[in-house]
């Protein structure tokens, strides 16, 4: 018998990044708020993907082992452990980097980012540089919560 998830309510500024989280402008991550995250909570784990990369789930930023949090701040550094603005882990994303990719649609086009934020009830021993793959394997039986929105980006 599984546990019901909860519904987390996730958003962005606007629907539309800013330049400045894209690659027209310095490409800092952007902020994202989230509400619905219950006491049992322990950690958060998010992932950007862009579905109009090759393949369904081209990952552009994964973290996780966030403190839950109303907020996750912008401008995360790129690095595998962050200690400021927040505490965190990130992982390689679809690029073969770390952290953060913004938004860089061939000129003429538009692109989706999907947001999804998973409320977890334990911090999760993935090292640093892990790809999405061993992230999902790792919080498989903690999701507790889970949420998802979306901005575009059109060049």
């Amino acid at each position: 018998m599984g546990s019901r998830i909860a519904k987390l309510i996730v958003s962005l500024r606007s629907a539309e990044f800013p330049v400045w989280n894209t690659c027209d402008g310095p490409a800092i991550s952007p902020e994202l708020r989230i509400r619905g995250l219950t006491e049992e909570t322990q950690s958060m784990a998010l992932f950007a993907l862009n579905p109009f990369e090759p393949g369904c789930s081209f990952t552009t930023w994964i973290i996780w082992n966030l403190q839950p949090a109303p907020v996750i701040p912008e401008d995360i550094p790129s690095q595998g452990h962050v200690t400021a603005p927040v505490d965190a882990i990130q992982g390689t994303n679809d690029y073969g980097t770390l952290g953060w990719r913004g938004p860089c649609p061939p000129e003429g086009e538009t692109h989706r980012y999907l947001f999804k934020v998973y409320g977890l009830d334990a911090m999760l021993d993935v090292p640093a540089g892990a790809g999405k793959h061993d992230l999902i394997g790792a919080m498989q039986g903690h999701v507790l919560g889970f949420g998802e929105t979306v901005a575009m980006y059109s060049r």
